[in-house]
């Protein structure tokens, strides 16, 4: 028989619909990701964010209401961004650390809402400290590697002290995973999840995040100690090192221009591997169907399915908060 054509037809395949979707992959269910949000001090805040249309600043008491219909649809859990008052910001990020913060106050309040709801933090000071960078600075305006991953310790553990059941670090410090699984471990958290952001690149897809959480560097960039996307090898290194330091979860961050790391880094795990679904990438397909170059709906699910199909087990993503709407097959 030949190998090609005519004897093998693979439109034979596509025949009906039934038959398309009985050989498709099926589509990831909303217990596959996790929506992130950004929270602010006070009460009855709820702010929209002009770069990523649908997504909103929450101060604690509406990110619970704003968390109702989210929950129903089965979303699995959110991963918390916190604000802080340009008051509380200081040289090192110490508010991110206090135990009545923004941040620690939604955890407390997400587990009692939502005991379902698997609630994760960001881990990093960004948003916390007078110059925007991740950790404090020498006296060059260089970030300290490790006294960073000192304070990056101490809000990891505040966080699962509220309750949090994963802490995800981004601060992108050499050995921050190392030092968070032992803070963790000598404060009794050892059932708290690590989340690493083991490869996360210095994208130029963060634009509106950084909008969104107010941390854009005061001066300088983050290219000092986020990955670079032209070095694959180290990139991957990167969550070989945090497996290694005691990560539970792996990151791939951002992902839709990175769908060949994502593979590979499936290739050489056994871990599960979380896809951060950027705001760039976000904010890109909206813009695009807003000139009337593409239909949203299709693009977006488009988009969850390659980054399924990459490898991704876990997908941090803006659209989580829309699934019923936008990713619903």
């Amino acid at each position: 028989m030949s190998e090609g054509y005519p004897d093998i037809r693979l439109r034979r395949l596509r025949q009906t619909p039934q038959m398309r979707r009985m050989l498709d992959r099926p589509f990831p269910g909303p217990e596959r990701f996790l929506w992130p949000v950004f929270v602010v001090p006070g009460s009855g805040v709820c702010e929209p964010i002009d770069a990523m249309p649908g997504q909103f600043r929450y101060s604690v008491d509406q990110l619970i209401e704003a968390l109702k219909p989210v929950a129903n649809m089965g979303i699995s859990g959110v991963l918390i961004f916190g604000l802080a008052e340009d008051s509380y910001k200081d040289g090192t990020g110490t508010h991110a650390f206090d135990p009545k913060g923004t941040v620690q106050e939604a955890v407390r309040a997400i587990r009692e809402a939502f005991p379902r709801l698997l609630v994760f933090t960001d881990v990093c000071v960004c948003a916390y400290t007078s110059h925007g960078h991740c950790g404090p600075l020498t006296a060059a305006g260089v970030v300290n590697n490790d006294a960073s991953n000192v304070v990056l310790a101490k809000v990891a553990v505040s966080h699962a002290e509220a309750g949090a059941q994963g802490v995800a670090p981004s601060a992108m410090m050499d050995g921050q995973v190392a030092a968070i699984r032992g803070a963790l471990d000598a404060a009794e958290l050892t059932d708290t999840i690590l989340m690493s952001y083991s490869t996360k690149f210095a994208s130029a897809m963060y634009g509106p995040f950084r909008d969104a959480e107010k941390s854009a560097p005061q001066s300088g960039d983050r290219q000092g100690y986020q990955a670079s996307c032209r070095d694959l090898g180290t990139a991957l290194r990167e969550s070989d090192l945090d497996e290694a330091e005691g990560a539970d979860i792996l990151m791939v961050k951002p992902s839709l221009f990175y769908l060949d790391v994502l593979t590979r880094l499936r290739e050489r795990t056994d871990l599960p591997i979380a896809a951060y679904n950027v705001s760039g990438e976000y904010a890109m397909l909206i813009a695009t169907a807003d000139r009337g170059w593409g239909d949203l709906y299709p693009m977006v699910r488009e988009s969850i399915i390659a980054l399924d199909r990459a490898g991704a087990d876990i997908i941090i993503s803006y659209w989580a908060n829309q699934y019923e709407k936008v990713l619903a097959p």
